[in-house]
C-alpha cells in the first residue's frame, strides 16, 4: 500500500525546474512498470501495489481513469490497485449536494496528516482562504467514482476518519493507507514501513462431531497459539529494509484472521444471512480477539508490552468493542481480561485481520475468509491455468441422497451454479 497524497497536482509551477508540474501520472506509470517488473516465485505471484489517494487531491480525476480500458495509452497504469482514503467530510458534502473543493498538497499542506476534526477545520480554512486548485459539485465526483468502479472494479474506498478513530495505533500519528487487501490499517513514517505477520485460522475446524455445537475453547487455544508463533515471527524474520525492522519491532503488529466461516454455517446447517449464523460470527470473532489479547498480554507479562504502548486505546482499557460501542457477549469474561491488561499491557498493537485467504483457503479446500459462497461451481483463474472448483458440502449432500448424476451436474452449470431454480433439490440444501 503506497499513499500519494502528498505528491504535487498537476499544472502546479515548481521553483526549481521553473515550470508546472506533470502530477500524478508519470509516478503512478513509474509504479506500474515497477510492478510489471517485481514477482515472486518466477511470476506465480506477481507485484502489486495499492496506491492510495484522498479525494481533495486535485488530480483525482486523472486518478479514477488510470484504469480504463478507454483512453490516451499515455494517461493509463493498468498494472496498479487503487483506493481512496475519504474523509467523512467529503461523503457529507455528497449527502448534502455541497461543493467540493480539490487543492494541491503543496499549496495547502498538513491534510493528509490530520483526521476528523482537526482535517475538516484546516480544509475549511484553505477554502475560506481560497486556496484551492477548483472547485466542483461533490456528487460529479462521487459519480466519476461510481463509474469507474463499474467499468474497472476500482477504487475502493477505505475511510480515513473511520479508519483512523478505531486504530489501536491512532497515538502514533495519522494513518495514510491500508494494504491491497485492506485487512490491515497501520502507522507509517520516513523511517518506518509497516509491516504485519499474518496467519488465518480454519475456523470450519472447530464444529462438533454433532454439527450442532462449536468448540469455542479449543479456537481460543489455537488462536493463543498462532499469536504467540506470530510474535516469534517479528523477532526472527529477515528484514530487507531497516525501515520495515524499525516499525515492526516498536509496534509489533500481528494479524489473525479467518477462512472457512461459510463451510462452518454449512456444517451446522446455518443459511448464510441468518440469525443463528449471525449470532455464531460474532461469538467466532470474539473468541478470536479474546484469545489473541489474552496471548498478548501473557507475553506482555513476560517480555514487557510494546515499546509504544503507552498512549494506545489499550493502555487506557479501550478495546475494539469499545471503540465500536459494541456490547460483546457473556461467551468470555471480558472484565477479567482488562484487569489483566491494565496491570500488564499487551505485547502486539494489532491482533485481528481478516485477509482475503485466496490462495491459502485451497490448501483446506474452505471458502475464502468470511465469504459466502458465491456460486456452486466456479472456475479459478490463476497463472498455472484454469480450474473447476465444486461445492464439496453440496456434493456430498447430494451424494448422500442419491440425487448426484450427470443430469443434476448440468442442471447446475446451466443454472450458473446455483440450485435454487432445479425442483428436485430440498428446500432445506436451497436455504444453506
Amino acid at each position: 500500500g503506497v499513499n500519494v497524497h502528498s505528491l504535487r497536482a498537476k499544472g502546479t509551477y515548481v521553483d526549481t525546474m521553473r515550470g508546472p508540474c506533470k502530477g500524478l501520472v508519470p509516478v503512478m506509470k513509474i509504479f506500474n512498470e515497477t510492478a510489471r517488473y517485481i514477482d515472486q516465485g518466477g511470476n506465480r505471484r506477481p507485484g502489486a501495489f495499492a496506491m492510495y489517494l484522498e479525494p481533495w487531491h486535485a488530480d483525482v480525476f486523472d486518478f479514477l481513469n488510470l484504469r480504463k480500458n478507454t483512453g490516451e495509452e499515455s494517461m493509463r497504469a493498468r498494472q496498479l490497485f487503487y483506493a481512496l482514503w475519504i474523509p467523512d467530510l467529503f461523503m457529507r458534502r455528497v449527502e448534502f449536494d455541497e461543493t467540493w473543493s480539490l487543492m494541491c498538497p503543496t499549496q495547502s499542506p498538513g491534510l493528509s496528516d490530520c483526521w476528523g476534526e482537526e482535517f475538516e477545520k484546516l480544509y475549511e480554512k484553505y477554502e475560506s482562504e481560497g486556496n484551492y486548485v477548483t472547485q466542483i459539485e461533490a456528487r460529479k465526483l462521487w459519480r466519476a467514482i461510481t463509474t469507474a468502479q463499474v467499468e474497472t472494479g476500482m477504487p475502493y474506498m477505505l475511510y480515513k476518519d473511520a479508519c483512523n478513530s478505531k486504530s489501536n495505533q491512532q497515538n502514533l500519528g495519522t494513518i495514510k493507507s491500508s494494504n491491497l487487501c485492506t485487512e490491515i490499517v497501520e502507522y507509517t513514517a520516513p523511517d518506518e514501513i509497516a509491516m504485519c505477520n499474518l496467519a488465518s485460522i480454519a475456523v470450519n475446524m472447530f464444529v462438533q462431531a454433532d454439527h450442532k455445537s462449536y468448540d469455542f475453547e479449543r479456537l481460543k487455544q489455537v488462536t493463543k497459539v498462532v499469536a504467540k508463533n506470530l510474535n516469534k515471527i517479528i523477532d526472527i524474520t529477515h528484514y530487507l529494509v531497516e525501515e520495515a525492522r524499525n516499525s515492526n519491532l516498536r509496534h509489533r503488529p500481528i494479524g489473525i484472521g479467518i477462512q472457512g466461516l461459510a463451510d462452518a454455517f454449512i456444517l451446522m446447517r446455518m443459511p448464510f444471512d441468518s440469525e443463528e449464523a449471525y449470532a455464531l460470527n460474532k461469538q467466532i470473532f470474539e473468541t478470536i480477539y479474546y484469545g489473541a489479547l489474552e496471548a498478548s498480554c501473557e507475553l506482555a507479562e513476560r517480555d514487557g508490552p510494546y515499546s509504544t504502548y503507552e498512549g494506545c486505546p489499550v493502555s487506557k482499557g479501550i478495546l475494539q468493542y469499545d471503540m465500536w460501542n459494541v456490547t460483546p457477549t457473556d461467551l468470555w469474561d471480558w472484565s477479567v481480561l482488562k484487569a489483566k491488561i491494565a496491570k500488564h499491557g499487551v505485547r502486539n498493537s494489532l491482533l485481528v485481520a481478516p485477509m482475503p485467504t485466496a490462495s491459502t483457503a485451497q490448501i483446506l479446500g474452505n471458502n475464502e475468509s468470511f465469504e459466502p459462497y458465491t456460486s456452486n461451481i466456479y472456475v479459478r483463474r490463476v497463472l498455472a491455468g484454469e480450474f473447476l472448483v465444486v461445492n464439496h458440502h453440496l456434493l456430498k449432500d447430494l451424494t448422500d441422497r442419491g440425487l448426484w448424476d450427470d443430469t443434476m451436474k448440468n442442471q447446475i452449470i446451466a443454472n450458473y451454479g446455483s440450485i435454487q431454480n432445479i425442483p428436485t433439490i430440498p428446500d432445506e440444501l436451497k436455504a444453506i
